[in-house]
């Protein structure tokens, strides 16, 4: 936590590192026991709907002209390379050229591109492998699939009229349970991912309340004794599109297919980092290159080395 502190200081970041005593002070609801450390944030802290922001993002493009189109991805087409040959194996290369799409009537329609970028979050790794990505059987490069799969996650709403209220700021405990105040009527949201050898089957969103019951709510008791007389008021599930490698996003061309590119694998953060994403693959595909920030440690070229970029503390 205090390289994690240095780190966020020296980039410019408010926030502070408290003590269990200074902690018990500033928020006198909060059980310190077993706590030696907090980071609290000053500035610019707090949250969205994820929503909204997304539904802002979709009608400013339609505003400057994209067009949406709903259908299912049920492959691609391709066209041969024939002065381009794979070095390993001596194949002609053969080029993604247009993705094919299963409309409402059940046709499946063409639609050519000259650079597709794979934002299918959970469904990304299925997708890569349908434009031929890891399922070559010799390749080095090319039998490199994009790990990249779904990964079920409940959010709970709970009521606890006797909870900390206005004062209640994002918590993320030490046991991986996290919760906030949601609106101004004793409400809260909160959450955990759970052990690996737990994960729940991705086949539906069906919400687990035994999970809540079990695992979540002593933990939320412990911490804020007032929760103990919480009332769960509802909860829903939704899918992670969860890098199985280094649970960090990958992003930016793929090093053989150079007109597909990658903005997948962000774990349960792309949300807080869909802006800057959209930027950087804007700037992959216009310039080639990335202008505002290098994010080419976070490329495919580090799965096929088998160098993970991991980050400390995360939900």
């Amino acid at each position: 936590m205090q390289e994690n502190h240095r780190i966020q200081v020296d980039l410019g970041a408010k926030v502070q590192l408290m003590t269990a005593t200074q902690l018990k002070s500033k928020f006198p609801w909060l059980d310190t026991d077993g706590i030696a450390l907090g980071s609290y944030g000053l500035e610019n802290e707090g949250w969205f709907d994820p929503w909204s922001l997304l539904s802002a993002f979709k009608r400013k493009a339609a505003s400057l002209g994209v067009q949406y189109i709903s259908g299912e991805v049920v492959g691609f087409g391709f066209e041969k390379i024939h002065d381009h040959s794979l070095a390993e194996t001596g194949e002609v290369l053969e080029k993604p050229k247009e993705v094919l799409i299963k409309m409402d009537d059940d046709k499946i329609y063409p639609l050519q591109f000259a650079i597709c970028v794979n934002a299918a979050g959970p469904n990304a790794g299925n997708v890569a492998k349908m434009i031929g990505i890891g399922t070559h059987p010799t390749h080095s490069i090319l039998s490199q699939a994009l790990p990249v799969e779904a990964r079920k996650r409940y959010v709970y709403m709970f009521n606890a009229p006797r909870g900390p209220g206005l004062d209640c700021p994002l918590v993320i405990d030490p046991t991986n349970v996290y919760f906030r105040r949601e609106g101004v009527a004793g409400n809260y949201l909160c959450g955990a991912s759970p052990h690996p050898s737990e994960e729940p089957e991705p086949l539906n969103l069906d919400v687990d309340y035994e999970y809540f019951d079990k695992y979540i709510w002593p933990t939320l008791a412990e911490r804020v004794p007032h929760f103990e007389e919480l009332k769960l008021r509802g909860a829903w599930a939704g899918y992670y599109d969860y890098n199985t490698f280094d649970q960090n996003a990958i992003i930016g061309l793929h090093p053989i297919h150079l007109n597909v590119c990658f903005a997948n694998g962000f774990s349960g953060h792309g949300i807080q980092q869909a802006a800057a994403v959209g930027r950087a693959v804007m700037e992959c595909v216009l310039d080639g290159m990335y202008k505002t920030i290098d994010l080419e440690r976070f490329g495919f070229q580090r799965i096929i080395d088998g160098v993970p970029v991991r980050e400390r503390n995360i939900v």
